[in-house]
């Protein structure tokens, strides 16, 4: 496996990370903290959430322990406390943080071989055993899946959408257009949701 290969995981994986952070963008801190839906899901959450776990995945799991403590994964912290921010707790220090473990992460994925192996002590007896590369994608994996989830509370708070900055990959059509598709759906919704004439 070639330094190559390293680079476009790499690259996938900062690309999540760039995108997630994007969505913190131009907000005020209430609306990056906002609950916008019953599970609890927020922006600066979303980022507290994958920087924590970043850590204990491109760090402990190969026995590079990210150098800080973090309270909020400790094993008396209350449930999702890793899913949002204290009131102590900055947009700034969590972005900061974020970057932090990146060196970190970074870091582990130069100084081993993909094929280097590491153990996941909380998943199965059967998957625990882990390589570099599986765990590079798992994080590629679950970085993109909350900024997927980072996407749609960002357009719920005030319409942003889109992909990162210099590519929404979103159809170039006026806001008018989109109102339109929309209603559009929602009566094919309808439709499909009435009871078949018998």
């Amino acid at each position: 496996m070639t330094d190559d290969q390293k680079t476009v995981l790499l690259r996938y994986l900062q690309e999540g990370r760039d995108a997630l952070l994007w969505k913190l963008e131009g907000l005020s801190e209430y609306d990056i903290r906002r609950p916008l839906v019953p599970t609890g899901t927020n922006l600066l959450g979303l980022v507290k959430h994958v920087a924590s776990t970043e850590a204990w995945y491109l760090a402990d799991v190969f026995g590079r322990p990210f150098p800080e403590q973090l309270a909020w994964l400790a094993d008396d912290a209350e449930p999702n406390a890793d899913m949002w921010a204290t009131a102590e707790e900055s947009r700034d220090d969590i972005v900061a943080l974020y970057k932090r473990v990146w060196a970190s992460s970074d870091a582990t994925v130069e100084a081993l071989a993909l094929d280097a192996p590491g153990v996941v002590p909380w998943w199965r007896e059967e998957t625990k055993h882990v390589t570099l590369q599986q765990i590079v994608v798992h994080m590629i994996a679950e970085t993109h899946r909350h900024a997927g989830h980072a996407d749609i509370v960002r357009e719920l708070i005030d319409g942003a959408a889109g992909l990162r900055a210099n590519n929404s990959n979103l159809p170039p059509v006026e806001q008018e257009w989109w109102a339109g598709y929309r209603d559009r759906l929602e009566a094919v919704a309808r439709d499909a949701g009435e009871p078949a004439a018998q």
